[in-house]
């Protein structure tokens, strides 16, 4: 039996302009499918463009699954001034001429900020101090630490280098691990180089598989409202695949389990006719799901 929510499921790659929170995109996504079942996966800075992952209708149970856990993007560091927020948002905390900053000491500090880090995030973050978001803290003005946290930039390359007057502009491409903070970044070169710095530009290129090739505006979406990949098409490119029988099919659709076969992490099930019946993961004795694409009572 066919059903609309599966026929409509799939994750949707928006290419989020700035000025929009994550929560903005997913509330006008609710309205253009005309469903409550829309979530996110990776949230975006409102001063950030670029990927975000949207799930419609089943495929929002996706999301929690998905491996994202490289990141790719585009951004532009200003070093001579440090903010508040670490980025062209925040108030200026120091002004410093970075003009005699050579671009062979800008290098060295990029490559001192390549690989695995320890990394402070930025105090306008959404990690928790004592139950409540440090943005929220940083509102009340209310004194605070954040520990750093490990993360890996597995490359951190300039492009190209501007100066005007007394500041100096770093156009950088940067992949990294899940939960690494470009302003970070940011601020961390302009420290190691005495000048200060922020961030004044972010788009992100990639989250995990996804790209800006898979990417559409939300005017566009709003216009034609329609996902990016069907939730078979979802899961198969993000998950290694297994084929299995109909019979095989059926039986996982109610709930029970299969064979094992030797494999480890998340696979996707995939049925004679291409579709994705199931992500399993094997434990012992049994390869069960972890989540059910299409239930029997969808089939």
């Amino acid at each position: 039996m066919a059903d609309s929510t599966i026929e409509n499921a799939g994750l949707l790659v928006v290419d989020k302009s700035a000025g929009m929170t994550s929560h903005d995109v997913v509330s006008t996504c609710r309205k253009a499918f005309n469903t409550r079942r829309v979530g996110h996966a990776g949230t975006l800075d409102p001063m950030a463009t670029g990927v975000l992952v949207i799930g419609i209708e089943r495929a929002t149970k996706l999301l929690g699954l998905l491996s994202l856990t490289t990141k790719s993007y585009t951004a532009t560091v200003r070093l001579g001034a440090s903010t508040t927020t670490d980025d062209a948002e925040g108030d200026v905390l120091a002004s410093t001429d970075a003009s005699l900053a050579t671009d062979e000491q800008i290098a060295a500090g990029i490559a001192a900020l390549t690989g695995e880090l320890q990394q402070i995030p930025a105090k306008v973050s959404a990690i928790k101090v004592d139950g409540r978001r440090a943005h929220a803290l940083v509102r009340t003005g209310e004194e605070f630490e954040l520990a750093a946290r490990p993360v890996t930039v597995h490359r951190f390359q300039v492009t190209a280098i501007h100066r005007i007057g007394g500041f100096v502009d770093v156009d950088v491409e940067v992949d990294c691990s899940s939960g690494t903070y470009i302003r970070s970044l940011a601020r961390d070169l302009g420290e190691a180089l005495g000048v200060g710095g922020h961030l004044t530009g972010l788009r992100r290129t990639a989250v995990g598989p996804f790209t800006l090739d898979h990417a559409r505006t939300l005017d566009d979406v709003v216009a034609t409202p329609g996902v990016s990949l069907g939730i078979d098409d979802a899961a198969k490119l993000c998950f290694p695949h297994r084929a299995i029988s109909g019979d095989e099919a059926e039986s996982i659709s109610q709930g029970r389990w299969l064979e094992p076969v030797g494999r480890k992490g998340i696979y996707v099930v995939v049925d004679p006719d291409g579709q994705a019946i199931a992500l399993v993961q094997e434990k012992g004795r049994r390869a069960a799901s972890v989540m059910v694409v299409r239930p029997a009572t969808l089939r």
